[in-house]
């Protein structure tokens, strides 16, 4: 038997498939052992390779393998003799099910009509008044944001600066970044701290969809808040990227409302989080043929742009 060769990748399937090509065969001539199923870390940081170790498998004998078509062959005949046998007992047991429910059914006819009109008008009910809840929740959640008290005191504003930046700096030496300048603001007129950075690799800080971002802005707040009896809202970016995402949103509204008017049909969109569904539905709020209604729940809660009813 062969050693064992050890290979890594971003993911299990990743490392089999590699190890495939380098040792050019495929994955079932391979015995594979996992060392590591590898993970995406928390939030995408910290995130941990798979690794496996594989060798090749000693080919078979002629022998061997008309050994194992011959017991394939004997179970595959006894799987062939075993569902017979059920389908007799069922056509047996069928004709006394019949019977049994006939008689049911004639007794609970006059009974069913009326508990299922009245479940039926009761789950219409909730469904009614479901929207005015929503709305309410919302408003619940964005009452927080509103007695924001501004901070005046330069010494609080940088005692406030310094929490994000050393916080921040931990996260990027973990994830080894290597040189990432770190600029921040207070702003007097809504009370936000808005914080960007500059370095090599921000693509990973950005993640899919800006999700990474998104992540690490919230871990932020948490880190910034924490104690505070006023509430600081935090803004994280980098290369612009809120500026162009907001700017890619508001095209793609434009052009999906434009692709609606023309087919006379909604356009669901992909999930998004509050901020970016709020961008849709302010970019097509003008609009004299479409309108914009929020669905789902979260995190799948996602826009649907629709015709407007004349």
């Amino acid at each position: 038997m062969e050693d064992y060769i050890q290979f890594s990748a971003k993911t299990k399937s990743e490392a089999i498939t590699k190890a495939c090509i380098e040792l050019g065969v495929s994955s079932d001539q391979l015995e594979i052992q996992v060392i590591s199923e590898g993970s995406n870390g928390f939030f995408g940081i910290g995130s941990k390779p798979a690794v496996i170790k594989v060798r090749k498998i000693e080919p078979v004998s002629e022998e061997e393998e008309m050994k194992e078509i011959v017991e394939t062959v004997k179970l595959d005949s006894f799987k062939e003799e075993a569902p017979v046998q059920e389908e007799k007992k069922t056509e047996a047991i069928k004709p006394v099910k019949k019977e049994i429910k006939e008689p049911k059914a004639v007794s609970e006819k006059p009974r069913q009509p009326k508990p299922v009109k009245e479940r039926a008008a009761k789950e219409k009910q909730p469904r009614e008044f479901r929207e005015p809840k929503e709305k309410q929740v919302r408003e619940k959640t964005a009452k927080p944001a509103k007695p924001v008290e501004i901070l005046t005191d330069p010494e609080e504003i940088k005692e406030v600066e310094n929490r994000a930046k050393v916080f921040l700096l931990d996260v990027f030496a973990s994830m080894n970044l290597g040189e990432v300048e770190i600029t921040s603001e207070y702003n007097t007129t809504d009370g936000s701290l808005e914080v960007d950075f500059e370095g090599e690799d921000m693509g990973i800080l950005i993640g899919k969809r800006g999700q990474t971002l998104d992540s690490l802005q919230y871990l932020t707040s948490l880190v910034v808040n924490k104690g505070k009896s006023n509430y600081i809202r935090v803004k994280l970016d980098t290369e612009d990227y809120r500026k162009r995402r907001k700017e890619t949103l508001e095209n793609l509204a434009r052009g999906i409302a434009y692709k609606v008017r023309k087919t006379r049909k909604p356009v669901i969109l992909e999930p998004m989080n509050p901020y970016e569904r709020r961008i849709i539905h302010s970019a097509l709020q003008g609009n004299k043929f479409v309108e914009t209604v929020s669905e789902g729940e979260e995190p799948y809660r996602h826009v649907v742009v629709k015709l407007k009813r004349n």
